[in-house]
């Protein structure tokens, strides 16, 4: 039997490089002006539908301004703690499901941060004036700029796995790439990360990425779990 790691390869860390923009092309460049240090806004509200990339654009901003020794602190699922370091960024994630205790300790932050020039960027899954939140907190949350996070099309996620397979040495043809997108997770890390497994695999059998292969790998994958 072969030896080689047939579990799939996990997605890579977050980071605004590996984010494929699609139209948020205005949100990208914000986000990453931000990253670089920029002020001209310091208040941020992105929202969207479950999996359009909210919390790979926090964690990519938090690692972001970790390289860069800025103080950043992370929230998610929802929930925040009572009490946290004092940063100079504060991100939260899920605002809509805040508890009426965490909406104000959120509400809090954002005066601090104004308050201290800092800078806050919360995602939620509805625009602010759709929040069930109490009316201070979605005040304020719209204050700032708000952005929609748009979903990538089918198309933009195929070139996006094109140019993935390519960097990687690899070519994907159209039938892989549909068969991919019918059977497997439509998130865009979960399909390069599929990628970057099926490269493993291909090299390993030496055989090309070929849909045989893709159902064999998931095949053995199964089998090994």
């Amino acid at each position: 039997m072969r030896q080689m790691a047939l579990s799939l390869a996990p997605a890579p860390a977050p980071t605004l490089q590996n984010f494929v923009g699609g139209r948020n092309i205005e949100l990208m460049s914000l986000l990453n002006a931000l990253a670089r240090g920029a002020r001209v806004e310091r208040f941020v509200y992105i929202w969207g539908v479950p999996a359009c990339g909210k919390t790979h654009l926090l964690r990519a901003m938090c690692g972001a301004f970790e390289q860069h020794d800025v103080a950043v602190t992370m929230f998610t699922g929802g929930a925040m703690q009572s009490e946290f370091p004092q940063s100079e960024v504060v991100l939260v994630d899920d605002v809509d499901q805040l508890a009426e205790s965490d909406q104000q300790r959120l509400f809090n932050v954002y005066n601090e941060q104004r308050a201290d020039g800092g800078v806050l960027i919360a995602a939620g899954a509805v625009p602010p004036a759709c929040l069930e939140l109490r009316d201070d907190l979605v005040t304020r949350l719209g204050w700032g700029l708000v952005y929609q996070v748009h979903m990538l099309s089918d198309e933009e996620k195929m070139a996006a796995m094109t140019e993935h397979a390519r960097a990687r040495g690899f070519s994907l043809n159209r039938e892989v790439i549909d068969y991919l997108l019918r059977r497997q997770s439509r998130d865009l890390p979960d399909l390069l990360g599929m990628l970057d497994s099926l490269d493993r695999y291909s090299l390993e059998s030496k055989r090309a990425v070929t849909i045989p292969l893709v159902r064999e790998l998931l095949s053995e994958t199964k089998a090994e779990g």
